[in-house]
């Protein structure tokens, strides 16, 4: 009886491609893989034209929420998936051979010194600690390397060879050397699980093993150890572990989640460049670097053929200078840098997230099992012609168009369902409401949050709603608008009388003029998307005239003795809530909300930033008819110059325009700047500073220039006198001289 034990690296195309020999040269009767036993069953699924990597098994809970998960991810370049291949092709049974995912999720939620060594007494070896974490790291080590992932390259995969496993083996196994462990409990009942299931093979009559796992576990399943630790002991550690009720499938992956840096504690730094280096093993340099070009290209950088040769031998030298087999990723980064880049570090970034990490994402047959409401989203993806993809794209949505409509209808519904595959760019928002703009990208991890969703409903509609109605219970009125905001543009009709009941019951009792303010935009988005959206929106309506009416009545209470954080807050909201009564265009409304502020702008109890803000509204509303006398009142010598200075700041929040059409204005601002004390200017500049650091370059170009003309000269273009208006003033003064009232 033979059993062959390859120890690969996870996602090594060289590893891959030396398995792939392996396993034509030895012809196994049986092939063993390093994975959940539950998936046995899901193996013939990887043989379907439909089944494209990369692609990964989701192993959850089926009796939790949220569900626990884990995840197995396979690549076209994994030597794992390639054993799956190579006994699906030749008929030969394949099987997974580790911890049942049953016990792995069940463990999720134990004791963390459950996973400590069992040796309290003796002291902590931090050569034992760098091995277990790192075992690839201190090979680099030893051979001269500060690089493990560079190691790996040069003595794996950029080399031939048929020994390398036996090489890997005899390096593994110096490695684990007079300790039978894998040095913690959990690896150690997961190599006892890997001895089992070789002796069940063994017991069933298969008399040519082979067994694909992580180079690590090679020592611990040769024949030697098998005989050293016995099946007893084997069975032992496997006894009374915790159990989980799981169900498994096949998810698509994507390559970016195979790098280490999404998280993934197996991966590979480049799993682009493994998968050119499996997929391209002839003249791989030459065809790394034209791709690289393309890309650049397809950017509308320069990137010729002429760019690409000169890279080529660049990379090539360099491989030469540093001892190498043939340029490996560094060297190949360093001639995208240095030849088709010229220098530049974002054009290398964008090489590298294209190129050296990919955006491929996978795709499962029609046969995997799925809950309904992945199906469900499957064919509304296919009806929709919206196809998931890993890179993220701008998807614009004409809402007037049934296609579109419905796209829309959908990326709505699956974010109410946490499933962020559109994310909406609402700095790319047409003028009207019939145009959308979303960011689409797909991510792994939502088909989990669609299985976790599954028990809401079986269709993506019917889950959306579900999910609405649970939160309709929310407490607070901010939360209620923004659900029936959502549950409009779901267009979830079962759902929405529920959730305006909760609305209107919690807007009829709610007394903080702040929150009913706060809840009238989304509502006033709502109705206008329901007019696009042929939504009805009757009920919205009624809910949006008794909050105007409140928050108009209760806004003198809402703005009096603010301090500064709170008014700052306040003008916020107040800037807002003009804007949305302006959408909203109700001309009863508007009224109603301009006659609170003017019966307020004057108030003495109204911080100085709102009082300006205020006066700034009435004045473009058309509703101030000497805005110079308001300013006037509110920096004169009187008005303390902090209070002067918020005023300034809040009339002027909405841009400096207002200075540069009425010279009178100006100058009072000029004259008041100019009277002001050293103390009280430097009180005064922080607040002035920060209000005109919010105007435009041109508007501060042109103020800078309408201030350095003189004010004689300003006052010469604004002379013109109306003397109706300064009569009564003059016939005081005259009173005061004893003289006769002029006739103007």
């Amino acid at each position: 009886m033979t059993v062959e034990v390859y120890g690969i690296r996870h996602h090594g195309p060289g590893s891959a491609r030396a398995l792939d020999d392996a396993l034509a040269v030895q012809r196994p009767d049986i092939v063993l893989v390093e994975g959940p036993p539950e998936a046995d069953a899901l193996v013939p699924l990887a043989a379907d034209p439909g089944m494209v990597p990369p692609v990964a098994l989701l192993a959850y809970t089926a009796d939790d929420a949220p569900a626990r998960a884990a995840f197995w991810p396979f690549a076209a370049f994994s030597p794992e998936w390639r054993a799956l291949e190579h006994a699906l092709r030749r008929g030969v049974p394949v099987r997974f051979i580790d911890l049942p995912a049953a016990h792995t999720l069940a463990g999720q939620h134990a004791p963390e010194d459950q996973e400590k060594p069992e040796k309290p007494n003796e002291e902590e070896d931090p050569w034992r600690d760098r091995v277990r974490s790192d075992p690839l790291g201190v090979l680099a080590e030893a051979a001269g390397y500060d690089d493990a992932e560079r190691w790996w390259d040069d003595v794996i995969e950029l080399r031939g060879g048929s020994d390398r496993f036996a090489a890997v083996a005899e390096a593994m196994a110096a490695l684990r050397e007079g300790d039978d462990s894998a040095f913690t409990p959990r690896e150690e009942r997961r190599e006892a699980a890997m001895r089992q299931a070789i002796r069940k093979a063994l017991k069933e009559g298969h008399s040519n093993v082979a067994v694909v796992c992580g180079a690590w576990h090679v020592p611990a399943l040769v024949d030697e150890a098998r005989a050293r630790v016995t099946a007893t002991r084997d069975a032992a550690a496997l006894k009374g572990l915790p159990k989980a009720k799981v169900a498994m499938t096949w998810v698509p992956w994507t390559h970016g989640r195979l790098t280490r840096a999404s998280g993934y504690g197996a991966g590979v730094s480049s799993p682009g460049w493994y998968g050119h280096l499996f997929e391209v093993p002839d003249r791989p340099v030459e065809r790394w670097l034209t791709a690289a070009a393309r890309v650049l290209r397809a950017e509308g950088l320069p990137a010729s053929s002429g760019h690409v040769i000169e890279a080529v031998r660049l990379a090539e030298s360099l491989a030469v200078l540093r001892g190498r087999p043939l340029p490996g990723l560094e060297e190949l980064t360093e001639a995208v840098r240095a030849v088709l880049c010229e220098g530049a570090d974002l054009p290398v970034a964008l090489v590298e997230r294209r190129l050296v990490v990919g955006e491929r994402l996978g795709a499962v047959p029609a046969g995997t099992p799925m809950v309904p409401l992945q199906r469900d989203l499957a064919a509304a993806q296919r009806r929709l012609r919206l196809r998931p993809s890993a890179e993220a794209r701008e998807q614009v949505l004409d809402l007037r168009t049934e296609l579109d409509l419905g796209r829309s209808r959908l990326l709505h519904r699956l974010r109410v369902l946490e499933v962020g595959w559109g994310e909406p760019a609402g700095a790319e928002r047409g003028k009207g409401t019939f145009k959308e703009t979303w960011t689409l990208r797909w991510q792994p991890e939502f088909d989990l949050r669609l299985i976790e969703a599954g028990a809401l409903g079986t269709t993506v509609e019917e889950a959306a709603g579900t999910r609405v109605i649970a939160a309709a219970t929310a407490p607070e009125l901010p939360e209620l608008t923004a659900l029936a905001e959502r549950c409009l543009l779901a267009d979830l009709a079962d759902a929405l009388p529920e959730v305006m009941r909760a609305l209107a019951d919690r807007a009829a009792t709610d007394r903080d003029s702040t929150r009913l303010m706060a809840a009238l935009p989304p509502l006033v988005r709502s109705l206008r998307y329901g007019d696009v959206r042929g939504t009805p929106t009757g009920p919205l309506r009624a809910v949006v005239d008794g909050l105007v009416i409140r928050f108009c009545v209760g806004l003198p209470s809402a703005v009096s003795a603010l301090d500064d954080d709170a008014a700052a807050a306040m003008l916020k909201l107040v800037g807002t809530v003009h804007e949305t009564l302006a959408l909203l265009d109700d001309p009863a409304h508007t009224e109603r909300w301009l006659t609170a502020l003017a019966s307020l702008a004057e108030a003495p109890a109204l911080h100085g930033v709102l009082a300006g803000r205020f006066t700034r509204l009435l004045l473009d509303a058309g509703r101030l008819p000497d805005p110079a006398e308001r300013m006037s009142r509110a920096v004169s010598a009187g008005s303390p110059p902090d209070r002067a200075a918020a005023w300034i700041e809040g009339f002027l929040s909405d841009g400096a325009l207002v200075l540069l059409h009425d010279e009178i204005l100006l100058s009072l601002l000029d004259s008041w700047l100019a009277a002001l004390p050293p103390t009280a200017f430097d009180t005064a500049l922080p607040l002035l500073r920060r209000a005109f650091s919010g105007f435009a370059s041109p508007e501060r170009r042109a103020l800078a220039s309408a201030v350095r003309r003189p004010a004689a000269q300003r006052s010469r273009e604004h002379q013109d006198l109306d003397l109706t208006r300064a009569a009564p003033a003059m016939a005081t003064v005259l009173t005061f001289l004893d003289h006769r009232t002029p006739t103007p």
